[in-house]
This record gives C-alpha cells, sequence and structure tokens, in this order.
C-alpha cells in the first residue's frame, strides 16, 4: 500500500517542541502510528500485481511454453504474464559446472566471446527447467537449463523488485513495545542471531538483555555479527566523558540526533552501546529517532524539502584532532537506483539517513539559488526530528546493549552530570548485510529463495548470485 497516503489527515505533528537540555525523565508520548510497508529497496508501489511472473510453485503438467526470434527468448507463464530473456543474457548465465564453479560461485565463462548475434539451435520446455541448445564455437553443442523458479525470480522484462523484510516504522509510542532478544540466546544459538538482526533489520535498533555489564560480554556479543570496524576512535571503545577524544560524544552535555561517521565515504553500518555504569549524577537520557519514519513524513507533506534532501550533497568532517582530517559529502536522504536523484522525488526506495548537522562542514558547492531552499528543507527536517511523535526516550541500563542500524536510526542523549562510562564497537553495514543474509538461509519462513540445494550447500541458482 502507498507509505503513510493519507498521513497529513491522521497526524498531528508537534514540530517546534524541543526537550529541555537536561531532561533526566522520559518525556509524554504524543502521537504514533504503527505502518508495516515493504521495504523501501523493494516495494512495488503502483505496480499491477500480474505485470509479474508467478512466483508460485509450477504444475508440471502445465509448463510455461517458450519461443524464441533472433534477439530473445519469450516465456508465457500463463493466459497474462510473460517474460523476455536476450540470448546473450541467457548465454551468459549458464550455470553447469563448466560455465560457472559450484565451489567458488564464480563465473567461468568469457562473456566477451559470447557473440552479441548469438542464436539459440532450439529452446524447450522441461519439467527441470528451460532447456536452451547453443551451437557450437568448439566442438559439440552446448545445452543450459535454467530452472523456472530462478528464471521467474530474477526476471528483468518485466522487472520485477525482489521481495526483503518488511520494514516497520515508528514514533515515539515505540517504548510501549521496544524489540529486545536476550543475551543468552545470542551468544549460544545461530538462531538467537538471526532473532536479533532480523529485529534490526525491521525496525532499526534492537536491545539485548541480560548480559554482564562488562566490556568482554559486550565485545563478545558484537563478534557474533562480525569482525569490529576500526576507526580513528579505535577497535572496541570503552569510555567516559573525559575529552580523551576531540568529540562532544566524549563528553557530558547533550547531543541531538544524529547518525554517526558522516564524514566517511561508507558509514559505519551498525552500533552498539553498553551502559557499564553512571554514578554521582543524573541524565544521559538516550534518544532513538527513525528516520525512515520522518522521512515519509517529509515526503508525504513537504515533497519540494524531500527532493532537495535527496539531491544536494551535503559536506561534513571530523577534524578535532590534529592527525585527521575526514571529509565526505552526500544527500542526507540516500536512495536506491538513484530513486530520489532523478527529480521525481517520490523516495520509495529510500536506502539510508545520513544526518549530523554539528558535523556539517561549509556549504560552499551548493548552487546560489538553492541555498535558501536548502536552510528550509533542514529547518523543516529539524522540526521533524525533534517533534515529540517522532523521539524515542529510553534510560539505558548496566546489563543491557543497544544495537541500531546508523544507516537508519538517528541516535542522541540528554546532558548528564556524574561518571558515565560506556562501551561499544562499529560494525560494517556489508558484515551485518552478509551475516543476515547467511542466516535468513536457514532459518527464514517463508524461504527467502530457492538459494539452498541439497546438504545445505549454497545452490548455483540462488538468486543473490
Amino acid at each position: 500500500m502507498p507509505l503513510l497516503s493519507t498521513l497529513s489527515h491522521v497526524l498531528k505533528l508537534s514540530c517546534n517542541a524541543k526537550l529541555p537540555s537536561h531532561i533526566t525523565s522520559v518525556p509524554p508520548f504524543i502521537t504514533f502510528i504503527p505502518t508495516r510497508v515493504q521495504s523501501y529497496a523493494s516495494s512495488a508501489h503502483g505496480k499491477n500485481p500480474s505485470s509479474s511472473p508467478p512466483r508460485g510453485p509450477i504444475d508440471v503438467s502445465e509448463l510455461p511454453t517458450s519461443n524464441a526470434n533472433e534477439r530473445e527468448v519469450s516465456i508465457q507463464w500463463d493466459g497474462v504474464t510473460r517474460s523476455k530473456y536476450h540470448h546473450v543474457w541467457l548465454r551468459d548465465h549458464c550455470r553447469c559446472p563448466e560455465c560457472f564453479h559450484s565451489i567458488t560461485k564464480q563465473r567461468l565463462i568469457n562473456t566477451f566471446e559470447i557473440p552479441p548475434d548469438l542464436e539459440p539451435i532450439s529452446t524447450r520446455p522441461t519439467p527441470d527447467g528451460l532447456e536452451v541448445v547453443w551451437p557450437a564455437s568448439i566442438g559439440r553443442p552446448h545445452v543450459s537449463t535454467y530452472p523456472w523458479s530462478w528464471l521467474r525470480g530474477i526476471t528483468y522484462s518485466p522487472s520485477i523488485n525482489r521481495e526483503s523484510a518488511e520494514k516497520v516504522l515508528w514514533g515515539s509510542k515505540i517504548a510501549k513495545d521496544p524489540p529486545f532478544v536476550l543475551y543468552d540466546e545470542v551468544v549460544s544459538s545461530e538462531y538467537g542471531v538471526y532473532k536479533w538482526l532480523s529485529k534490526i533489520d525491521t525496525l532499526g535498533f534492537c536491545f539485548v538483555s541480560g548480559l554482564p555489564p562488562t566490556p568482554e560480554a559486550t565485545e563478545r556479543l558484537a563478534s557474533r555479527i562480525g569482525f569490529i570496524r576500526e576507526t580513528h576512535y579505535g577497535k572496541f571503545w570503552d569510555f567516559t566523558s573525559d575529552l580523551a577524544r576531540s568529540d562532544m560524544a566524549y563528553s557530558n552535555i547533550a547531543l541531538p540526533a544524529h547518525t554517526d561517521t558522516t564524514y566517511f565515504t561508507d558509514p559505519c553500518g551498525m552500533q552498539l552501546f553498553h551502559l557499564l555504569e553512571h554514578t554521582g549524577g543524573t541524565g544521559g537520557v538516550s534518544l532513538l529517532v527513525d528516520g525512515f519514519y520522518v522521512a515519509s513524513i517529509l515526503r508525504d507533506l513537504h515533497p519540494d524539502a524531500y527532493r532537495l534532501l535527496s539531491t544536494i550533497p551535503i559536506p561534513s568532517h571530523a577534524a578535532g584532532e590534529s592527525g585527521i582530517m575526514y571529509r565526505a559529502a552526500h544527500t542526507p536522504l540516500e536512495h536506491e537506483h538513484d530513486d530520489g536523484a532523478t527529480g521525481n522525488g517520490n523516495g520509495r526506495n529510500l536506502r539510508a539517513v545520513r544526518w549530523n548537522n554539528d558535523d556539517r562542514s561549509a556549504l560552499r558547492s551548493v548552487p546560489y539559488a538553492d541555498v535558501p531552499r536548502l536552510y528550509e528543507a533542514m529547518r523543516v527536517w529539524d522540526q521533524l526530528v525533534t517533534s515529540q511523535d517522532s523521539e524515542y526516550w529510553v534510560q539505558l541500563s548496566p546489563g543491557s546493549v543497544l544495537s541500531i542500524d546508523n544507516h537508519r536510526v538517528l541516535h542522541g542523549r540528554s546532558s548528564f552530570s556524574g561518571t558515565r562510562r560506556m562501551c561499544g564497537a562499529y560494525i560494517g553495514v556489508d558484515e551485518f548485510r552478509s551475516r543476515l543474509a547467511v542466516l535468513s538461509e536457514r532459518f527464514a519462513f517463508p524461504p527467502v529463495s530457492d538459494a539452498m540445494a541439497e546438504h545445505g550447500e549454497r545452490s548455483v541458482w540462488s538468486p543473490d548470485l
């Protein structure tokens, strides 16, 4: 369904609401619209369901029909839907042992030796898939068989959007039922890791409860995802508010909602925070904001602002220490397939939010006429981010780790007094996605694909290859 299509009729935003800098308790929650939507990277808004090939099992008594001309093979799935595949594309995607290494999952055929005007000798539907006989280049003719499920799932004419996990957008009332898993389950079983990462993939964050309040337990938890990403802050953090690093995170002042490492060309993907102790003071309430939720509101209510934040790169820097100078410029709203930069601004394929106004550099490359409009767009974005409808405030405690998707969820904190010791780590987004993809092959139900062959080995026909 259209994402928050009736939002303007039901949302009552407190756009100018600000949290006092010395808050020590969670503020009242205002409005929440629980919304389940398909992943931005895989939504099929506006598409006729019949325009894609059927995705269920094929009755072998009613096999699809095929027809080849001088350029392509056409598959008629039923009386309505049809897919087309170029000859060169089919030959390039043969997965027989001569053309594709079954162990390394790498291509063996030399793509550029395939004649551009290649035509098959014959095509034939079989219960195992589409059989294509290619003319011999050296020796005998080559026979390729393409499974029906693979052809259905990877068709590009018409193109289809791969189904993926749903994204649940949330506002302040997520406080009523925040996602969590148990530490013992995560460290003792692969299924526990799958549950944990799936919740992060769906909601953008998850608590892990019941671990010892020690750096060692926290690092062990992080290692269940993959190797820790080392940055100029080090590998595994264990710090207090002593400004040991020239960053405001190492102070006791309030931090507005932001994403980390906006100044990297590849921002860190996952973050883990563990409050080990807080003595001799109060405050330090943590703040979470679902950037995808805020972006959906911005897109529906302020499409011009959405377009500007999707198309104008904002420069950021990290330069508090003399030995570093990190710089990068990217749009605050990043999209798959340049969705936000094509001018339509519909934002259905939002991939990441990148926002940290404190780290923003001088806007020296923005077109003159766009400067006032960009400032207004950033102002509206900030109003939505700081709305009480968007803000989820939670007091962390020893023994509970907060894990967040830094490409989606903004985080911050209120100011505090006393001594506050934190530990945590960054995990690369690719490590997170790889780990979740592998675990999904084992545990997702219904299965995410026909990715696994017999004996638990990954099939050469996995649609992810």
